[in-house]
């Protein structure tokens, strides 16, 4: 959590001065005139930024259904049916009796669908995110395949036009990715034929609504890999379920949990801090739960290139809140959760702060976010279900010589999805207090960061290289990273405020998935 707030207070000198906190809503009032003590206040407001709060929940209830530590629930695997789209023909002299293509006779057409048959299967075990191949239906035109008894469970349409009428797909109410052959196989007609008749409809134009070039794959199944990754992405983000501790909010954005409920169909659910206190002093009183708490900190410590700098007890207490947030999310079914007024508000119930919680559940493939930010969580969940990465959610910088530093103080150790990066564990550094993660994210490793804009309407992508990890006087996590445009470009183009950084590149698959949820999407250098 950074010092970017607008909201001052004078010090003795009577010069005015800044909060140490982000989020312009935490202390007074925000943009809508409400104040925090009232945003959080009651059913009512948690209904009306569209969150249903949770009520009647019992320590001993949560401890009975989750014992132990419950591990997140796996990726939904994206629903792919294959349609295999061609024609037969027959030999009439003096005219032209066969389109272009090598898909000619029934033989010819049982053959390419016992190919694409062993190239999905192969596929299904190569990539990196779960997937499930239909069997393929091989017809003369879509309106077949739409009849098929499976259809209806498919989540998108991976369609082989080899030839056949692929006119009307775009109607069926999924997404459509086009295969065609020129020398994977035999040659399809409508390698030839696609962007004229169906794409443009025999216009100069762009014509049909939902399938566009880019939806279109030749040869290339790697291609068709990154496609299948980023809507595995969108399958699994839309309607996602998000436990918001203390309310759902956004920074300097009182309409970004009605966006997220409208866009990504978000359900959200809220627990008060008065409800959650209890439940985590009860969970003090619970002698196995709290030794849980205090062995897991131990084998914490025990991974390579843990370093300890702070009192034991705060991480204890990071650990029994963390199985607190944990137990809370199986509960109502939610993989995803973010905390309201993470600094002050947690500290008094707690006895330290969330930020190892938030660290160490994203480690463990859950998402969790601080600041309660439905500005940027969107893009959080949608990253993570993309890559089946943590996401560091953090606070930008101003661009200079090439570089921007960003930083937070709740970043993943298991960045790449698998390794632990080394970590000193401190306190938070606004507060001074509880128990912090610096992770030392690797110098030389290629990033992707995505910048939401307030509105839910242009997201920025921003290739970037992590040059060093320094301990700068600001949030613990902090990176410095080369960027992939001109300081200006940036500083004139990025929207919003928090960014989402994960190791690795998937521009490509996040500007896909946002054009199939409706959201612009701009690349810089």
């Amino acid at each position: 959590m950074g010092q970017h707030e607008h909201d001052h207070q004078h010090s003795h000198d009577g010069e005015p001065r800044v909060q140490p906190h982000c989020c312009p809503c935490s202390h007074g009032a925000d943009a809508s005139g409400i104040s925090r003590r009232g945003f959080l206040g009651g059913m009512g407001a948690a209904a009306a930024m569209g969150g249903v709060a949770l009520t009647g929940l019992s320590w001993s209830a949560l401890a009975a259904a989750e014992p132990g530590v419950a591990p997140a629930p796996p990726r939904r695997p994206l629903v792919v049916k294959p349609i295999f789209t061609y024609s037969t023909y027959k030999h009439a002299p003096q005219t032209s009796w066969r389109n272009w293509g090598g898909i000619q006779t029934q033989q010819d057409a049982d053959q390419e669908t016992a190919r694409i048959k062993g190239e999905l299967e192969q596929l299904r075990t190569t990539v990196d995110y779960p997937v499930q191949f239909l069997p393929v239906a091989a017809v003369h035109s879509v309106a077949e395949a739409a009849k098929a008894p499976d259809f209806a469970s498919a989540d998108v349409l991976l369609v082989y036009a080899a030839a056949g009428d692929v006119n009307g797909i775009e109607k069926l109410g999924k997404p459509v990715v086009f295969f065609l052959r020129h020398r994977s196989g035999p040659v399809y007609l409508w390698y030839e034929i696609i962007s004229p008749r169906y794409l443009r409809q025999h216009t100069d134009g762009q014509k049909v609504k939902g399938v566009d070039p880019q939806d279109v794959v030749v040869d290339n199944y790697n291609e068709l890999v990154w496609r299948l990754r980023a809507l595995c992405g969108v399958r699994n983000t839309i309607g996602a379920k998000v436990l918001a501790v203390g309310g759902p909010g956004g920074w300097a954005a009182p309409k970004a949990p009605q966006l997220a409920k409208d866009l990504f169909k978000f359900d959200i659910v809220t627990i008060s801090y008065p409800d959650l206190g209890k439940l985590i002093e009860a969970a003090k009183e619970d002698s196995a739960e709290v030794a849980l708490a205090r062995q897991r900190a131990g084998d914490y410590l025990k991974l390579p290139g843990t370093s300890m700098e702070i009192e034991r007890q705060p991480l204890d207490s990071a650990f029994l809140l963390e199985q607190v947030f944990r137990k809370l999310m199986v509960a109502n079914g939610c993989k995803a959760m973010t905390i309201n007024g993470c600094m002050s508000t947690i500290m008094p119930i707690s006895e330290t702060t969330a930020c190892m919680p938030l660290s160490t559940l994203n480690d463990d493939d859950y998402m969790a976010f601080c600041e309660s930010d439905f500005v940027v969580i969107p893009a959080g969940i949608l990253l993570r279900n993309i890559s089946a990465r943590p996401h560091f959610m953090n606070d930008p910088t101003y661009p200079h010589d090439g570089i921007i530093t960003l930083a937070h103080c709740t970043g993943p150790r298991k960045m790449d999805g698998k390794n632990f990066e080394p970590v000193r564990i401190l306190t938070h550094f606004e507060s001074d207090y509880g128990a912090a993660p610096k992770v030392e994210m690797k110098a030389g490793t290629k990033v992707t960061n995505i910048i939401a804009d307030f509105k839910q309407e242009r997201y920025v992508g921003l290739r970037g290289e992590i040059l060093c990890a320094p301990f700068l006087p600001i949030c613990r996590c902090q990176i410095d990273i080369k960027i992939a445009c001109p300081d200006q470009v940036l500083a004139e183009r990025m929207p919003g405020f928090h960014w989402m950084t994960i190791y690795g590149d998937y521009i490509k698959e996040a500007g896909y998935a946002l054009k199939k949820i409706g959201i612009g999407w701009e690349v810089l250098g």
